[in-house]
């Protein structure tokens, strides 16, 4: 078309893209279509009946910008960030596992909770801890001295206790009580630091327990007693306190569900209720009963502190068993309630200045080895292992009992050399048996420790030379008959030729019975022993209760067999009661708590009579000789008549006296107990020495009696002479009148 005409060529508007014609002009274009949008859009707006409201105009969207060239991934983090993509990779790698781990751990552990959550009782269930009964022991005269098996006092609260005690058992055993959650992450890490420090294991020592996971322990974690799964008691208890970390852990999670269940102060109630605090006291008003003769909330500062210093080991830090290292402890606690806020200084100070001492009820009640000793003749079922509250009547005197017990200390304390390790002990009965006082030791008021009254066998030495005599009395010797004290031996068969001599290597010719038994001459002894028969003499013995193997060779009559002090006591008590045997009791009756009528007598008392009345009260007349005149002068009670035998075995490995006033039999040995021999000590020296003492404070007070004893009357038939070497005496008119007399008690007329 020509050019002048002013019509526009016929090229479409948009033919080219918004950024202009190939040649120019794009401007004039552009700003053209935009002029002409809004009137097509309102055009199109109207052929399609839109509406009366115009579209609005759509902005073009900006140009995005040319993104940069990428730089490889080593230019971007450089050679240090290379170096460290691998640890990040094992991180991400290590934190995507462990937080899924925790998550599935801390599921089992909210299971478990939950698990032990459900199966805890209420708490009035769990306050009374104890596995066993108690057993209470009244003396003659129904006073309580001693208890046994498990004590438990009563209910105690966090409200009714002492605040005192309450806080001195947080502040010793869990300064975080009231702020954890049952365990304490803190106290675990320090234990573990201390154990690894200390060179144990991580579990080993200290185990940063909190008094919640305590009270678990106590609780076994739920499990009760089971005959069928544990086979005893102690298996049971045992397995209750092992520590596996396997155990640690169900340990925590059953603490947490007591923390779910139950209050701070129900746990802590449940903890001063069941824990034990020594002396078979269970709970803390069985400890203030035991210890200081009082309720639990009346304790003082010094005397909850002790308490609560038992906890970490109650049996060798209890009161009863060692006063100062008790009260050392508790020192510490009451520095460590101090520390804590809960004593001022001054407080704390007169506590640490003026400890806590046992009630004269509390010492009194130790018992001692008496007490040990009459359990141990309680069948199980009724003593240590009783599951029911049991109540002893037994024979002790406590006023004899501290009798015998400051005899032996003024001894050793006055005639025994500084540092010996010599011990004694002491028996005294009454004649049929009933023992009154029993000391097994040097240390008096303890228990559960060897008690040398009973349980040491050992020989017997010339304190058994009694019975020599009593059985040639019974087959009718006099004690006015004489024996020649001159050097004798016998053949032993496989030994060969034994001769015994006296203790002064001395001989004395022509004597009385009277006079060998006084001056303790060992020649007449065994002589008079092979003339009425070993197998007789033993057989006396026997019957008088030395109930152990004697013997066998001439040495019979010179004590070489091994009894104990209790049965030697006993069998003297049989001389004493005129002739009738004797078995040693301590136990009256034994009854169930609120029942009226007992289960068991008496355990013991006098039996069969062993020799004829005439002889006993010769045998008695002889052997009060020896105190007035012989071996045991040291023994003589100033306006008492006393009868007696000192003995000493071969090398001094043992010193005896045992003897008797009209009321009370006396024992004491003294000894080593690995046998060394004694320095310079026989029977007749500070044996004597301290039956002495204890006969004199025993007999304090009472009206003097005469013994039970008989005289012999001088007998004009002579006695046929002791042979030389070997052979037995022949018996005289006198002893063929006393066998015709026993036969003719046997089998009448």
């Amino acid at each position: 078309m020509a050019q002048g005409s002013g019509r526009r060529p016929l090229v479409a508007d948009k033919r080219y893209p918004k950024g202009g014609s190939r040649k120019g002009g794009g401007s004039t274009r552009r700003a053209s279509a935009k002029a002409k949008k809004p009137e097509a859009g309102g055009l199109l707006a109207r052929l399609f009946g839109g509406g009366k409201k115009p579209p609005s105009q759509k902005r073009a969207a900006p140009r995005k910008p040319k993104p940069a060239p990428r730089r490889s991934g080593r230019a971007k983090r450089g050679v240090l960030g290379v170096m460290l993509a691998p640890f990040r990779w094992a991180f991400r790698l290590v934190w995507g596992f462990a937080w899924r781990v925790g998550l599935v751990c801390t599921g089992i552990v909210v299971l478990a909770v939950g698990y032990q959550y459900a199966k805890l009782p209420e708490v009035a269930e769990l306050l009374d801890g104890r596995a066993r009964g108690s057993v209470t022991l009244l003396d003659e005269k129904g006073e309580v001295f001693a208890w046994r098996g498990d004590q438990f006092g009563g209910v105690v609260t966090t409200e009714t206790v002492s605040k005192h005690l309450k806080n001195a058992v947080v502040a010793t055993e869990d300064k975080r009580f009231y702020r954890h959650f049952g365990i304490s992450p803190r106290g675990i890490a320090s234990a573990v630091r201390i154990n690894l420090s200390e060179g144990r294991g991580p579990l080993s020592g200290h185990g940063g327990s909190t008094i919640t996971q305590q009270t678990a322990k106590l609780l076994c974690l739920g499990q009760v007693y089971d005959p069928d799964v544990w086979e005893s008691e102690r298996a049971y208890e045992a397995d209750c306190r092992k520590g596996s970390l396997w155990r640690k852990a169900t340990e925590a999670v059953y603490a947490m569900a007591m923390e779910a269940k139950y209050s701070k102060d129900e746990i802590l109630s449940i903890y001063m209720n069941r824990a034990y605090m020594g002396g078979g006291a269970y709970g803390a008003e069985a400890a203030a009963q035991r210890y200081f003769g009082k309720s639990a909330n009346q304790l003082s500062a010094a005397e909850g502190a002790m308490i609560a210093g038992l906890l970490t080991a109650p049996s060798s830090l209890a009161p009863t068993n060692n006063l100062k290292r008790s009260q050392d402890r508790a020192a510490t606690v009451l520095r460590l309630m101090h520390e804590q806020g809960y004593l001022t200084a001054e407080e704390t100070r007169l506590g640490q200045t003026n400890p806590a001492e046992l009630s004269e009820a509390a010492d009194a009640r130790a018992g001692g080895y008496f007490a040990d000793w009459v359990m141990d003749t309680v069948p199980s079922y009724f003593g240590d292992q009783t599951s029911e509250d049991v109540v002893i009547r037994t024979t002790l005197d406590q006023r004899l009992q501290t009798a015998v017990e400051e005899a032996m200390k003024h001894v050793f304390s006055t005639k025994v050399r500084e540092g010996s390790k010599a011990q004694a002990a002491i028996v005294v009965m009454s004649a049929d048996g009933a023992v009154r006082a029993m000391v097994g030791g040097r240390k008096t008021r303890v228990s559960g420790v060897f008690n040398r009254a009973t349980q040491a066998k050992r020989q017997t030495g010339s304190a058994f030379k009694p019975f020599v005599y009593a059985t040639a009395l019974e087959l009718g010797y006099s004690p006015l008959d004489k024996v020649l004290d001159a050097p004798y031996c016998l053949d032993i068969p496989g030994s060969g030729e034994w001769c015994p001599q006296n203790y002064t290597r001395k001989y004395y010719g022509e004597i009385t019975l009277t006079q060998a038994l006084r001056d303790s001459l060992n020649v007449p002894a065994v002589k008079i022993s092979e003339a009425v028969g070993r197998d007789l003499v033993r057989r006396v013995a026997g019957d008088f209760g030395i109930d152990n193997e004697m013997a066998e060779g001439p040495a019979l009559a010179l004590g070489a067999s091994e009894s104990t002090l209790l049965e030697m006591t006993g069998a003297y008590a049989g001389i004493l009661n005129g002739g009738s045997s004797v078995t040693p009791y301590g136990l009256t009756s034994l009854s169930l708590v609120g029942d009226s009528e007992p289960l068991m007598g008496s355990s013991g008392g006098m039996g069969e009579r062993v020799i004829r009345p005439e002889a006993a009260r010769q045998l008695v007349w002889m052997m009060e000789k020896v105190i007035a005149e012989g071996t045991g002068q040291r023994a003589q009670i100033p306006g008492w008549q006393a009868a007696g035998k000192s003995g000493t075995t071969q090398a001094a490995r043992d010193a005896w006296f045992i003897g008797f006033t009209a009321d009370y039999v006396a024992g004491v040995w003294m000894g080593y107990d690995d046998n060394t021999p004694l320095t310079g000590v026989t029977g007749g020296g500070l044996p004597a020495e301290i039956w002495h003492e204890a006969m004199v404070r025993v007999h304090a007070g009472l009206e003097p009696k005469p013994l039970p004893l008989q005289e012999p009357v001088p007998v004009a038939v002579p006695q046929q002479p002791t042979s030389e070497r070997g052979n037995r005496p022949r018996l005289g008119q006198e002893l063929g009148r006393a066998v015709d007399g026993i036969l003719r008690d046997l089998f009448g007329n």
